[in-house]
C-alpha cells in the first residue's frame, strides 16, 4: 500500500470523452483521486453526486476531482448523463491504476471471495506526492457527537483535509 510523502504513481487513462489524461499534464495542482468499484451502483453514485455538489468548493481550492473505476468510457457517459455529474471519470479497464495505487484487493462479499476495487480516495500534491489517504472510505457515515447522531459525509472529510493540508 502507498503510503502519505512517498511519490504518487504516474498514470494515463481516458476519460469518459475519451481524452487521455495524465499525471504528468497536473503537475502544479492539487489531485483529489478517488476509486470506485463500479459504475451507477448506489455507494458508487452517492460518492460521485458528493463530489459533484463539491465541485466549486474544489475549484476553489485549486483541486481537480478524479473518479477512478474499471468501468469503460462508454459506461463512464452513461452514469455521467444519468446521474448528471461534472466530474471527470477515469476508465482503468486494464487495471493498472488500480494495482498501482494498491486499491485492486481480494474482497468478501456475501461469503464469497473475489478481486475488486477497495473504495480509496488520495489527495496529490502539486508536487505529485501522496499528501493524505483514506481507504475502504464509507462515502456517508453515521456518527455520535455530543449524543447526537449525525452523518459525517467523505467529500467534507476530503475538503477538510485539503483546506489544512494548504494552509501548511
Amino acid at each position: 500500500m502507498l503510503e502519505i510523502g512517498q511519490q504518487a504513481p504516474d498514470f494515463c487513462a481516458k476519460n469518459q470523452d475519451d481524452i487521455e489524461i495524465c499525471s504528468r499534464d497536473l503537475k502544479g495542482k492539487w489531485i483529489v483521486l478517488y476509486f470506485y468499484p463500479k459504475d451507477l451502483t448506489p455507494g458508487c453514485t452517492t460518492q460521485a453526486c458528493d463530489f459533484t455538489e463539491a465541485e466549486a468548493q474544489f475549484d476553489e481550492l485549486d483541486a481537480i476531482i478524479l473518479g477512478v473505476s474499471p468501468d469503460d468510457t462508454a459506461k463512464h457517459r452513461k452514469f455521467i448523463e444519468k446521474k448528471e455529474l461534472s466530474i471527470t471519470l477515469l476508465s482503468d479497464e486494464s487495471k493498472k491504476m488500480c494495482e498501482d495505487y494498491g486499491v485492486w484487493q481480494l474482497k468478501k462479499f456475501m461469503g464469497k471471495e473475489f478481486m475488486g476495487v477497495v473504495r480509496t480516495t488520495f489527495i496529490i500534491n502539486p508536487e505529485g506526492n501522496i499528501a493524505a489517504i483514506w481507504d475502504k472510505v464509507n462515502v456517508r457515515k453515521k456518527k455520535t457527537v455530543k449524543g447526537e447522531k449525525i452523518e459525517v459525509l467523505h467529500v467534507n472529510e476530503v475538503k477538510e483535509k485539503l483546506q489544512e493540508l494548504q494552509s501548511k
